[in-house]
């Protein structure tokens, strides 16, 4: 990345980050008394995927977490939180949602919004994990690249921008196609991996 994409990245990042919480309030992120919805948490500090168990941070790709409206996980208080959207995230909250359970917000890692690598391990072309609390983005709002040669922590995944000419770009540079959140659905996530 150049210098001009870096400064790019850190302006939109500050601007960005202060959009996120107005934006999700105005796209119904709120709970039954009409408060906004809460903001994201880092998840440093060895917090462990409540859907794998694995540990938030230690791998490739991006994380996300998941705050449901009157219900948590079991072992903690809201946010439900991934280190994978493909197999943690996702998976989850479709079984959550078949439970009844109703979304506050969804956030997940916004590669606009950090200035990622890109690793080469064992042949394979793997993208930087990122845990702070401003790394996250309303998921609603993303732009994600599927089916692309970059891997998460868990092999094929889905990678976020906030920016869909970014998206865009890297999945030209990358082999993928660009997708919205509403077009993940159980059937297709299910049709993913065995593509």
């Amino acid at each position: 990345m150049t210098n001009n994409d870096s400064t790019r990245r850190r302006l939109l990042k500050a601007v960005g980050g202060s959009m996120v919480a107005g934006v999700a309030g105005c796209l119904g992120g709120t709970d039954s008394v009409g408060k906004p919805a809460p903001d994201p948490i880092d998840l440093s500090g060895g917090k462990r995927d409540d859907q794998g168990g694995m540990v938030i941070g230690e791998h490739f790709g991006p994380n996300g977490q998941v705050f449901y409206r009157n219900h948590a996980p079991e072992s903690h208080d809201n946010p439900a939180w991934f280190h994978t959207l493909s197999m943690g995230l996702f998976p989850y909250h479709f079984d959550q949602e078949r439970r009844g359970w109703e979304v506050v917000v969804i956030y997940v890692t916004d590669y606009s919004s950090v200035d990622y690598e890109l690793i080469d391990e064992r042949g394979e072309t793997y993208i930087s994990s990122y845990t702070a609390a401003d790394t996250f983005g309303d998921a609603s709002e993303m732009t994600y690249v599927a089916d692309s040669d970059v891997h998460g922590g868990m092999g094929k995944e889905l990678h976020p921008f906030s920016s869909a000419d970014e998206a865009s770009s890297f999945a030209t540079e990358h082999n993928g196609e660009t997708m919205r959140l509403g077009e993940v659905t159980p059937e297709w996530l299910s049709s993913y991996f065995s593509r």
